[in-house]
């Protein structure tokens, strides 16, 4: 199974569950079925809006370990800075991937100073650096419209939300929203914030 999000958001229904760490979210999640086992469930990452899994079968205790050994790493950087350095370069990293380029872009990469992988590596830093705000828009907007999608489908004047949010018209927008249940419109502004900020 892979890594849990840092940050998790739980829902049943309209009504939120927990925002926060995957440990407060199962918990919740847990305790809310145990008290309802009809009850519906949708757990996202609190960022993306991708939906995430939590096996929540077996004893709160059970859901707890679970969930711990799926933790999102966290690097130790102390650790790092103190660990001794073996001979040779040092680990940046560095995945080796096939690309396909034209014969014209291979004879001006092998004209560069370093080569052609540090070319690449150039022009890929100055590509996120140049298009750091509008790539921050798009994945803001990608996870408010998943979001929206997989809560808000039936609100009224869901339609006219994600016009406004294309459209990057966040008074429209909040208008849309007004009537929408109360967790999920504090949610979908909580996100807003970030793709029209971003935008």
């Amino acid at each position: 199974m892979p890594p849990l999000p840092a940050v998790m958001i739980a829902f049943e229904g309209s009504r939120c569950l927990g925002l926060g760490d995957p440990h407060l979210v199962a918990t919740k999640t847990k305790q809310a079925l145990e008290k309802n086992g009809a009850a519906q469930f949708m757990i996202f990452d609190a960022a993306t809006s991708r939906p995430a899994e939590i096996d929540l079968r077996g004893s709160l205790a059970d859901v707890q370990k679970r969930v711990a050994r799926r933790m999102p790493v966290q690097a130790d950087e102390t650790a790092a800075e103190t660990a001794p350095r073996g001979p040779g370069r040092p680990k940046l990293g560095v995945v080796a991937r096939e690309i396909t380029l034209l014969p014209r872009h291979w004879e001006w990469l092998s004209l560069q100073p370093g080569g052609a992988s540090v070319a690449i590596r150039k022009l890929v830093e100055d590509a996120r650096r140049v298009n750091a705000a509008k790539d921050r828009a798009r994945e803001g907007q990608e996870s408010l419209h998943r979001f929206m999608t997989a809560m808000a489908g039936d609100q009224p004047h869901y339609e006219e939300a994600l016009r406004a949010l294309y459209a990057g018209e966040q008074k429209r927008f909040d208008a849309a929203i007004a009537r929408w249940p109360a967790d999920v419109r504090d949610h979908v502004k909580r996100l807003a914030a970030v793709a029209f900020g971003a935008a």
